[in-house]
């Protein structure tokens, strides 16, 4: 959810003038790209990894802007993330979902 959440953000910016700070408390996300982690596995043809059809959506826009990532304690008091949890929970239970469609496939 976390990665789809940053590909969403990302593709909604219509300019690429200024820097974007990505604030995340998810590892995963975080780790993966800040540590490079990512562009191995795609060296790699992301090999035994989960989520390339999303990772390779990622990595379309990575390129396109300046990126700098915050890791953020998740349900540790941070106005916003405690916002992002209320909205991500209500979106979950109350839906509508789309489809995932790398998901469907495997």
């Amino acid at each position: 959810m976390e990665l789809m959440a940053l590909i969403v953000g990302l593709e909604s910016i219509k300019t690429n003038q200024y820097p974007v700070h990505v604030f995340s408390d998810s590892k995963y996300v975080i780790d993966s790209i800040s540590k490079g982690w990512v562009f191995n596995w795609k060296t790699k043809g992301f090999k035994g990894k989960k989520n390339q059809d999303l990772w390779e959506r990622y990595l379309l826009l990575h390129s396109q802007f300046t990126l700098e990532f915050h890791w953020v304690k998740g349900h540790a008091g941070h106005p916003e993330n405690e916002r992002c949890d209320v909205l991500a929970v209500a979106a979950a239970e109350n839906g509508p979902w789309s489809n995932d469609e790398g998901f469907s496939k495997t």
